[in-house]
């Protein structure tokens, strides 16, 4: 910790979460009656935002000189299970003399769980298709023991277990050789798991629809949630479906062996990223800089990939841009409304985590031209920590022209400027789905998260000629569910200091009517700015073409004279929650309801405001009262104060066809860009580039000319 690259908001490096867990396990073992624990969480549980600046040398108002630093206590909280009971603990720890030491050790509310962990989705795999009813239900349908494979998923709630239960859904897939893509092969049934217990609870089978000529109709009610009864399984009033058959693989070997005439395209020519004289940024442990950028690169076992302290130097000037920017949450909300499927809808980074799905990454694969990768690190049941190496990449990419001018007079001149960006990303495999997230830094002071999505759809097995009105039919009898990626991004700002506000800005038309004295010609348009006065969630509406914009108050740009800030650009990415906003999806997520959602930041002993649906998700019946919807009841002052900005964007996915078997990557985007922050363009000192000697004509024998 005397490393000169050390930062306060570091996470917890392997072997301090090492030493976290075996001092926990001490306390445990002499202090308590409980038998059996696994750990489910270690993390760093931040110091306050002011330390933190004031260790930086960060100021907190325009022209103030930074605070004077004080200590910080490295502090590491962590949850548990007691396996035997089935109750969950939350302990926070200190590190004090070289040694940590427990703080808090509590008991949680009863049901509430924390996160479901990698080692309980792969037990519920090895568990589910080893039980003796799943083996006989597969065996009716023509699969053997072998070629049942079971994906663990959170469970969302269902009220016929008690909530002390720990649940997972299994979804079985069959796969009939070593690497075919099971997803092509659904099976019938879905089962109830205890990961505590480590048993099957029960067996659900859903419905069918058959073709009626008033249009498709469930075989068996849809509102009905059945009961769990004395036995494990009960038919839906529904004939059994073997899984399809047909292979639809996507590994290059496989689709040669699977597909008749399947070759891999052989025009396609080689294409390098080429930096001869290396990278343009540099690293000091997790502090990255780049281009008058300055930032620290985190992991977090929920969160992922965190940015904190974004800083831009402003010719000498270091004026603060964003204390952290991270994915702060997500749900995929499924549309079949027949029993079990409205199960479906996970919440990616609560009820698993982003950090602990992260891939290892690939040198020239995932990520080209000169790479530097960072690892992250999470607990295991037993208190030891999993690596995850190269899980973090940063790169630069060239991104097409910065800006340009042609003086098309007779001797004028022109410019043109490359753009370049730095990305610094991540990549997350949540069971059949892939998220690609980019934060990528630009040279004109402006910043842009980018999420992809890929991989393969969540499928379920259809009868033959079966249709519905809730999802496509991508191969036969292979049923995609309509669905939507819903994900809650969370930026606290701190644009040239702590004390921001929010403005909301509408662009409409000028009322006035053409032939008007105001408006003869009927073309003007006028944009109307609304300082936001007090916590609450925002309606994005189309007609007024409205925007946000945070803004500092204390400073104003010389010529404008409009307070400096950064504006939120979410215009292609806003998305409507399309299930009922008092249904399951909508009480355990309401930030889904509302593109944009402001609220005063306040820090407290266990994080303070960080999860908008709650600390603890898996299980849960409504968000609670320490959630995102609760906050803005509030309805505390938003003006000049130290604020926290949540925005939701998505995209709603109507399977085609053309998304099976694995997706092509979809795009989502918020931009967030200085907007009277700078006195001008900020990127007019980028050179230029008269030519670039490694481009070279694609076709010698044309005539090229370069001016």
């Amino acid at each position: 910790m005397s490393s000169s690259a050390w930062h306060p908001l570091d996470p917890l490096t392997p072997a301090e979460i090492s030493a976290v867990c075996l001092a926990l396990r001490k306390h445990i073992a002499t202090e308590t009656d409980i038998k059996a624990i696994k750990f489910m969480t270690c993390y760093l549980l931040p110091p306050p935002k002011k330390a933190v600046l004031a260790f930086l040398g960060i100021p907190l108002a325009p022209g103030a000189k930074p605070e004077a630093p004080f200590p910080i206590t490295r502090k590491a909280e962590v949850d548990i299970i007691d396996i035997v009971k089935g109750r969950s603990y939350n302990a926070i720890l200190s590190f004090q003399e070289d040694l940590w030491k427990l703080d808090t050790f509590e008991l949680l509310e009863e049901g509430l769980q924390p996160l479901i962990s990698i080692e309980e989705l792969v037990n519920c795999d090895n568990v589910v298709r080893n039980d003796p009813l799943v083996l006989q239900l597969a065996k009716d349908v023509g699969v053997t023991p072998e070629e049942i494979f079971c994906e663990g998923w959170s469970i969302g709630y269902d009220d016929r277990f008690p909530p002390t239960q720990r649940l997972q859904q299994g979804l079985l897939f069959a796969r009939f050789s070593r690497h075919d893509n099971l997803y092509a092969h659904p099976m019938d049934f879905i089962a109830v798991f205890d990961s505590n217990a480590e048993k099957v609870l029960h067996i659900d089978v859903a419905p069918h629809y058959k073709s009626t000529p008033n249009g498709p109709k469930l075989s068996a009610p849809s509102t009905e949630t059945p009961t769990v009864e004395g036995d494990q399984f009960a038919y839906s009033q529904r004939d059994r479906i073997p899984p399809p058959r047909r292979s639809f693989d996507f590994l290059p070997d496989l689709m040669t062996a699977t597909q008749k005439d399947f070759k891999l395209r052989e025009d396609l020519k080689p294409l390098h990223i080429v930096q001869p004289e290396g990278v343009s940024f540099k690293l000091n442990g997790a502090q990255l800089e780049w281009q008058n950028w300055k930032m620290h690169v985190g992991f977090s076992h929920r969160e992922g990939l965190a940015l904190s302290t974004i800083t831009y130097n402003d010719h000498g000037e270091v004026r603060p841009v964003l204390y952290r920017l991270s994915l702060a949450e997500m749900v995929v909300p499924y549309g079949a409304p027949e029993h079990p499927h409205p199960r479906k809808f996970a919440f990616d980074s609560g009820e698993y985590g982003m950090g602990v799905t992260a891939n290892e990454l690939s040198l020239g694969c995932d990520c080209l031209g000169q790479i530097h990768y960072l690892p992250g690190a999470f607990v295991k049941h037993d208190g030891t920590p999993r690596v995850v190496q190269n899980c973090i990449c940063i790169h630069e990419e060239d991104a097409g022209v910065l800006w340009k001018h042609t003086d098309f007079r007779p001797g004028g001149r022109s410019q043109t400027v490359r753009r370049r960006r730095l990305v610094v990303s991540m990549v997350c495999t949540l069971s059949n789905y892939e998220y690609i997230f980019n934060y990528m830094f630009y040279q004109d002071g402006s910043i842009e998260m980018e999420i992809r999505l890929t991989g393969i759809l969540q499928v379920y097995v259809a009868a033959d000629g079966e249709q519905t009105p809730y999802g496509t039919i991508v191969a036969p009898n292979v049923n995609a569910h309509y669905h939507q990626h819903i994900f809650c991004v969370r930026f606290d700002p701190m644009v040239d200091g702590l004390q921001n506000s929010v403005v909301e800005t509408d662009i409409m038309p000028l009322p006035h009517p053409t032939g008007s004295a105001e408006n003869f010609a009927g073309n003007a348009f006028i944009a109307t700015d609304t300082v936001l006065k007090t916590e609450s969630g925002r309606d994005y509406e189309a007609g007024k073409e409205r925007r946000w914009r945070i803004v500092n108050p204390a400073r104003q740009h010389y010529s404008t004279g409009k307070d400096v800030g950064y504006a939120l650009a979410i215009k292609g990415a806003a998305v409507q929650l399309m299930t009922q906003p008092d249904g399951w999806v909508g009480r355990r997520a309401p930030f889904t309801t509302k593109p944009i959602w402001v609220c005063r930041d306040v820090e407290g002993t266990k994080g303070g405001r960080m999860w908008p649906v709650g600390k603890y998700v898996p299980q849960t019946k409504e968000a609670p009262e320490d959630s995102l919807g609760s906050w803005v009841k509030g309805e505390k002052s938003i003006e000049k104060e130290d604020i926290l900005v949540y925005v939701t964007i998505g995209v709603t996915h109507i399977p085609r066809p053309e998304d099976w078997p694995v997706m092509p990557v979809e795009h989502l985007n918020i931009a967030f860009k200085p907007v009277s922050f700078f006195e001008l363009n900020p990127s007019m000192d980028v050179p230029g580039q008269a030519r670039d000697p490694h481009s070279v004509p694609a076709f010698p024998s044309a005539p090229q000319t370069c001016h």
